[in-house]
């Protein structure tokens, strides 16, 4: 039995704590409540939220606002060396990285402490020092919104890219992803060490061989040093996706900006921080009254108390312009704008 309820507050459902009101909510903790809900002809529009960590409330939903509770984390296949895994939607990621590593898993603890949930992580394809989803996802299923079909996607299916995904594409709006499937490793764990500040946390640390529980710890002591808790001061993470711009245009920002970083992605292109751009256009640590850019991570918009969410959006314009003006560069946002 599924209960649909009337003038909900989502500030508990976003990451950002922004007090917007759902016209209609509903939380769903399976596939055949999601079903139910959905083949109710009442409602034509819908806004799904699982963690709420990867989007901003600009207004009121005047729509049915369905929170996916999905759980479970099931072992449906192992060799001697690896194991997959079928994660429900409705898991919270870390939470699931924190399993893996109770389990002597690897794979995911370049990816510890990331916020939200395992369902959302395949549609911008997550990422964090060097490691990506991608690199152990296996499939996902995901519920046809139309059909109410459960239709299963292959790694191929998904066409990941750079935080982007087909659910961020093609099929934006179209299918719900209900489970994800990895595949971890049970031994000969191939660690990165060799992005950010992963290896001089472990150097300071005196660790020489590290393991995965090693590298997830250096992760979380990183990502705490930067990173505001959501729970104490209202974020989404990192803002704004990385833009890669080719290696001409970053030789010709290099004249004027000699200290600026990049990351080979191929012959023709690299990609540089964003922080570090925001940084230089003199955004970090600038507040205006309870909203701003966080004083340690540039790339983190805030909400110090009771900001509304236009108000974040018209800073996050604010420092696209600045970046188009001064390095002509289009900054992206990683986060949904609603």
């Amino acid at each position: 039995m599924v209960k649909i309820l009337n003038n909900i507050s989502l500030k508990p459902y976003n990451t950002f704590g922004l007090d917007v009101n759902a016209k209609h909510f509903v939380s769903v903790n399976s596939v055949a409540q999601l079903k139910t809900v959905l083949s109710n002809n009442d409602f034509s529009n819908y806004l799904f939220l699982g963690g709420g960590s990867n989007i901003l409330l600009t207004k009121n939903v005047d729509a049915l606002v369905i929170h996916l509770n999905l759980k479970g984390i099931t072992t449906c296949a192992e060799t001697k060396t690896d194991i997959e895994i079928d994660v429900a939607a409705g898991e919270k990621w870390h939470n699931f990285v924190l399993w893996s590593l109770k389990h002597n898993l690897g794979g995911l603890e370049n990816l510890s402490l990331i916020p939200g949930n395992v369902g959302t992580s395949p549609i911008q394809n997550i990422g964090a020092y060097g490691v990506e989803l991608k690199d152990i996802f296996v499939s996902c299923k995901a519920l046809n919104i139309e059909t109410l079909e459960l239709k299963e996607f292959s790694k191929a299916d998904c066409n990941f890219g750079y935080r982007d995904s087909i659910f961020k594409q093609k099929l934006k709006g179209k299918f719900i992803i209900t489970e994800v499937r990895f595949k971890l490793t049970k031994q000969n764990h191939q660690l990165k060490t060799n992005y950010g500040a992963i290896q001089s946390e472990l150097d300071f640390n005196g660790i020489k061989n590290p393991t995965i529980h090693d590298v997830s710890k250096a992760v979380i002591a990183i990502r705490s040093s930067k990173l505001p808790d959501p729970s104490k001061i209202g974020n989404s993470g990192s803002f704004f996706k990385n833009p890669v711009i080719s290696k001409s245009h970053f030789e010709q920002l290099k004249v004027n900006f000699p200290d600026l970083p990049c990351y080979s992605i191929d012959d023709n292109n690299v990609k540089v921080p964003a922080g570090w751009l925001i940084e230089h256009l003199g955004f970090k640590g600038k507040r205006l009254g309870n909203y701003g850019v966080h004083h340690k991570q540039a790339l983190v918009l805030v909400n110090y108390g009771d900001a509304k969410g236009e108000d974040i959006f018209e800073l996050s314009k604010l420092i696209q312009q600045a970046a188009k003006q001064i390095f002509s560069i289009n900054l992206e946002t990683e986060v949904n704008i609603l």
